[in-house]
């Protein structure tokens, strides 16, 4: 009988453990410059750093999106692609009416960062959440 209650204590103690949330991403404009040649366009460029074990919501950039990995590994995948990883040298592109499903630091240990070209309409902001 005791070792059946310390048994359900253990589970219920494992089981009540807060859930905590994964490390956000930080993300730096670097340059915004519009377009005169397409009007309504413009072209922005962003540095995205990723904490070890952050992961991004699912999200689209309603863009043309071009990755160049600086440093460490990274997960990425828009839906109906397969989903890849990435290092540093490696590259990656979304288009304007992809979802990104996954994005994430492939390393629970080990920053990543990355520089990302978007090529959007003027204004628009550079990730819009999708449910």
């Amino acid at each position: 009988m005791v070792v059946v209650a310390v048994t359900l204590i253990g589970v219920c103690l494992t089981v009540a453990r807060p859930v905590v949330a994964a490390p956000e991403a930080s993300v730096e404009s670097l340059r915004v410059e519009p377009l005169p040649e397409y009007p309504g366009k413009e072209a922005q460029m962003i540095v995205v750093e990723y904490p070890p074990g952050a992961v991004d919501p699912v999200h689209r950039h309603d863009a043309h999106a071009f990755v160049y990995v600086l440093e460490g590994s990274i997960v990425m995948g828009v839906k109906g692609g397969k989903t890849v990883t990435l290092k540093a040298g490696d590259t990656f592109y979304e288009g304007p009416n992809d979802i990104h499903t996954v994005g994430r630091n492939a390393s629970d240990t080990q920053p990543a960062k990355f520089v990302v070209f978007l090529l959007k309409n003027k204004g628009a902001p550079i990730l819009t959440p999708v449910k």
